[in-house]
């Protein structure tokens, strides 16, 4: 029968405070530890006292006097509009219907609840042993307990949320609180090495800062390997390095190279040094395939690299070779006579080589052009050598024609200039 008073004097507040005098209360909410605010307001008083009672209906305070010996209970404001008190330490036993009295007649009264939050334990990984080996099944479990209401568990991998989990609630000896613990099943490979899984435990209590647990896991797998050449144009005479690229956990060291299933067949030329073989200068006898092989406490793997030699590409410009006379004469003979003789011979033999293996448009037109020079200069020759040579036909005909009759030298010129008429009749020209 009270408590059915007491609700329907709690509706007839909430329809209106003009209907008469009535208590005004909330409901708080806080943390664990934390201090609650308990107010209780009437908005028309005349002066009639105020009461706070705790959820055993022990007093708490009567207007300004205390009435509970509890040192964590104190006042905080008292007038005949307002009464105010703090609960500070709040612990769980705290929670429940706290009630404000008016004391009119009859006693008007208004409830407020207080919850007080559990807050949940930092979380805590188990199951992970290290290390786990490529391939296993890891089971990994986050648990937290003293959360009120039961706490939320989410899981992360690389920063992405696993939804596939299993969640488990119980609730503590206390029957206030929970214990909150999820599981979460996955097969590792090489890619988990390193990575960071982490458990979040997410709470009201909390204040949108969450509560995180972090496993960082360690897996081992055999090494895998990859040959890396220095050029990938490897050429007679130049060096060659080859990087055998191999990664694992544990980490292999150091790695054994081969060539077509032996060992190295000249080791003063090619000198290993830590993951790499160092070839100085190739060869054609170098062609072949190298192995690479790395191994640790999982197991062995390898590479191969098939080594084939290139010859030096010929870099220079191609030459044209240049049809040319090896042997080019020419002789002129001038006969001082009556009969002169003039003789010009020109041999030319070209070199049988000149032209060996020599194709193309380029090549022929540059010997035709040479071809055309060396003829036009021979003809040059031929003309002058038979230009000089009648001009001194000529003169000498002049000066045998005056040294017919004449004693010496000086009486044959002017015998010869006296007989100009007949000049042309004992000319002699060598042709």
């Amino acid at each position: 029968m009270q408590l059915a008073w007491e609700n329907s004097q709690l509706l007839k507040f909430q329809s209106g405070s003009s209907q008469g005098q009535f208590p005004l209360t909330q409901n708080v909410t806080v943390v664990e530890g934390g201090t609650a605010i308990l107010t209780c307001r009437v908005d028309q008083n005349d002066n009639t006292s105020l009461q706070w009672s705790n959820p055993a209906q022990q007093t708490l305070y009567f207007d300004d006097k205390k009435a509970l010996r509890d040192n964590r209970i104190e006042l905080v404001r008292a007038s005949w509009h307002e009464l105010s008190i703090s609960v500070s330490d709040v612990s769980l036993s705290d929670e429940g219907q706290y009630t404000c009295s008016l004391f009119t007649m009859p006693v008007k009264t208004s409830k407020a609840y207080l919850t007080v939050l559990g807050v949940p334990e930092k979380p805590q990984i188990s199951g992970f042993s290290s290390p786990v080996m490529e391939g296993d099944l890891m089971q990994l479990t986050c648990k937290t307990s003293g959360s009120k209401p039961a706490a939320d568990i989410r899981w992360f991998k690389n920063d992405k949320e696993i939804k596939d989990v299993k969640y488990l609630k119980e609730e503590d000896a206390n029957r206030k609180t929970f214990t909150v613990s999820s599981t979460l099943d996955f097969r590792v490979d090489r890619s988990d090495d390193g990575v960071a899984v982490i458990c979040r435990v997410d709470h009201e209590s909390l204040n949108a800062t969450p509560q995180v647990a972090m496993q960082v896991l360690e897996i081992h797998y055999t090494p895998s390997v990859k040959i890396i050449p220095s050029t990938p144009f490897p050429q007679e005479g130049q060096p060659l390095i080859l990087t055998c690229e191999s990664k694992g956990k544990p980490l292999p060291e150091p790695v054994l190279w081969t060539k077509d299933g032996g060992e190295l067949p000249d080791p003063d030329r090619m000198v290993v040094s830590g993951r790499e073989l160092n070839i100085l200068f190739l060869n054609k006898t170098d062609n072949g395939t190298y192995r690479c092989e790395a191994t640790n406490t999982i197991g062995q793997s390898s590479a191969e690299y098939v080594l084939i030699v290139h010859d030096v590409p010929n870099t220079l410009l191609p030459t044209t070779i240049i049809p040319s006379l090896t042997t080019a004469t020419v002789t002129t003979t001038v006969a001082i006579t009556t009969s002169p003789t003039t003789s010009a011979t020109t041999s030319s033999i070209r070199d049988p080589n000149a032209l060996a293996g020599q194709t193309g448009p380029d090549h022929a037109l540059i010997g035709g052009i040479v071809a055309v020079v060396v003829f036009v200069t021979l003809c040059s020759i031929f003309l002058l050598g038979r230009y000089l040579a009648r001009h001194k036909g000529t003169y000498l005909t002049n000066e045998a024609k005056g040294a017919e009759d004449a004693p010496d030298a000086d009486t044959a010129i002017i015998n010869a200039e006296g007989s100009q008429v007949n000049a042309e009749e004992k000319k002699e020209y060598f042709i």
